[in-house]
């Protein structure tokens, strides 16, 4: 039996409900041998992070050779990357190894508020590996803070998903999850393409991982060959789901459940 693969570059979350953990759930749950390179590892629990220790780079960067020597990387995406030389590394990893299916979520601030990701690696991350994407997946406070402005309205969204693709990035997806709507209204843009992905908004609190759920399910979809609008729509049905069947456990944001359609 033969899988596509796909390679999660992120952190470590100690709770089970995002990072690499998401990750691999999702790609294992939609029909995807997922592989993976720890940036950090993370204490946290669904209360918040408590310490955060980040690997040293050339161990970050002997994980993705390792995987892509041997397995390859059929898509690839990036969550946590704790630094501007993490960053720095994982960048020159994709270019060199010639990884084009590149989903970036651009993590900066875990759910329960710490901040992930300092200002000379978001700076980082902007110039180095924006330009590689073939997805970026901001949310609302992510896109502010690449973009240093606040985005208010569906079309300041639908502005930021055209500014964030004139960084770089092949396709964008602006998340309005964050946003006080009674729809959850993503907004999309490839340069060609511009659209709004639009979902009912499930009353919950327990929507921990969910970044990292519905950028892994875009990567999977890459990696099975489908189209980046494709993924990304896909996607955005798989985490409304996730998080409709999201789970109710920890004393904070519980995670959302990407196992979910195991019990259908």
């Amino acid at each position: 039996m033969k899988l596509p693969v796909a390679l999660t570059i992120a952190g470590s979350d100690s709770g089970g409900g995002a990072g690499i953990q998401a990750d691999l759930k999702t790609f294992a749950a939609l029909g995807v041998h997922g592989t993976s390179a720890i940036t950090a590892i993370t204490a946290q629990n669904t209360l918040g992070v408590t310490e955060i220790l980040a690997l040293p780079v050339a161990l970050v960067r002997a994980q993705i050779d390792a995987v892509v020597s041997d397995l390859g990387a059929d898509a690839a995406k990036t969550g946590m990357l704790a630094s501007a030389q993490i960053i720095e590394v994982v960048a020159g990893a994709i270019e060199e190894l010639g990884i084009a299916l590149l989903v970036v979520d651009p993590v900066m601030v875990a759910k329960g508020g710490a901040r992930l990701l300092h200002e000379e690696a978001v700076t980082a991350l902007r110039s180095r590996l924006l330009p590689l994407a073939a997805v970026a997946t901001p949310n609302l406070p992510e896109a502010q803070v690449l973009l240093g402005r606040p985005i208010r309205t569906p079309e300041e969204r639908r502005q930021a998903a055209r500014d964030i693709f004139e960084l770089g990035a092949r396709a964008v997806v602006v998340k309005g999850g964050h946003a006080d709507e009674e729809l959850a209204i993503d907004a999309y843009f490839d340069g060609e393409r511009e659209e709004e992905l639009v979902a009912p908004r499930t009353p919950t609190r327990n929507t921990h991982g969910s970044g990292c759920v519905f950028s892994a399910a875009i990567a999977a979809g890459l990696a099975r060959g489908k189209d980046p609008f494709s993924a990304v729509r896909d996607a955005k049905e798989f985490i409304t789901g996730a998080i409709h069947h999201s789970l109710e456990i920890g004393r904070g944001h519980g995670p959302v459940n990407p196992m979910y359609r195991l019990g259908e």
